[in-house]
């Protein structure tokens, strides 16, 4: 049974399974920070480019977190020492940054969450590198329109199901797979909480979509099966078939009326070309 309770600021954050609905402190916290880590993404764009190293653009995401005076909050999260995540080609989400350098024609994800006054902004996109084949284009477009299909109809009154429904339908239509093994999950004042955001199942099912709840939506797509693997390092999430994989996120929160983009990018820079 899905348990809502009314978030208040003067309560402890508890990851217990509750879902929690938040009022218009929290809707500005997470306008706030998720402009933030837009704003990260946005830069990165500019440096993204063929010869440049992941621990760059790791550096880049530092940089402007701690200038703005906000944290990373991947950096020293479970063992985690990085401030974000990138995940060339086949890697499907946890790619850890380091000294292997990007090469013309490959597809980068960035993934960065800000914390901003306790409330953290959750975001990723999938960067083309250089002239980057058509195949792979094709895929990161689908990727972000099946996402933003999923915002479409997170309103008030349909359920998690209706976000999974739309996302798997439009991704399949294309013959891509749709990773099952991890989802999206709630936001706000803990980088992750209920509920579980799938990104493939059956409309009318799962939890309720009610007013104030912040959650993200992080469709991750294969150009081949859905299956991944962890590789030994604990956080690598790669396709079984080495096909090429893309991601897109968005931290959102539900209206009285549809759903608020909170890491909206203010310079337009949602999906490639950027």
């Amino acid at each position: 049974m899905t348990t809502y309770i009314e978030a208040s600021a003067d309560t402890r954050p508890a990851r217990d399974g509750t879902i929690k609905l938040h009022g218009a402190d929290g809707f500005a916290g997470m306008r706030h920070v998720g402009r933030l880590s837009a704003e990260i993404l946005d830069s990165l764009a500019d440096l993204i480019a063929p010869g440049i190293t992941t621990q760059d653009i790791d550096d880049q995401v530092l940089k402007m977190t701690l200038a703005a005076g906000a944290l990373p909050a991947t950096l020293g999260y479970r063992g985690y020492t990085h401030s974000c995540c990138t995940s060339i080609n086949h890697v499907v989400c946890h790619g850890i940054p380091g000294a292997k350098r990007l090469q013309e024609g490959d597809i980068v994800n960035v993934d960065v969450t800000s914390i901003v006054d306790g409330w953290h902004g959750d975001t990723n996109r999938t960067y083309l590198v250089g002239n980057v084949p058509l195949k792979a284009r094709r895929l990161v477009d689908v990727t972000y329109e099946a996402m933003m299909r999923g915002i479409e109809v997170a309103k008030p009154g349909n359920t998690i199901g209706d976000i999974a429904h739309a996302i798997q339908s439009f991704a399949e239509q294309h013959r891509y797979g749709v990773v099952r093994d991890f989802c999206g999950h709630g936001v706000g004042r803990l980088f992750h909480d209920a509920p579980e955001v799938v990104h493939a199942g059956r409309p009318g099912t799962g939890p309720e979509l009610r007013p104030g709840m912040f959650f993200t939506i992080e469709p991750m797509v294969n150009i081949g099966r859905p299956d991944v693997k962890v590789l030994e390092d604990g956080w690598t999430a790669v396709t079984r078939d080495k096909t090429l994989s893309a991601q897109f996120e968005h931290s959102v929160g539900i209206t009285e009326t549809g759903c608020e983009i909170f890491t909206k990018s203010p310079a337009g820079r949602d999906c490639p070309p950027y």
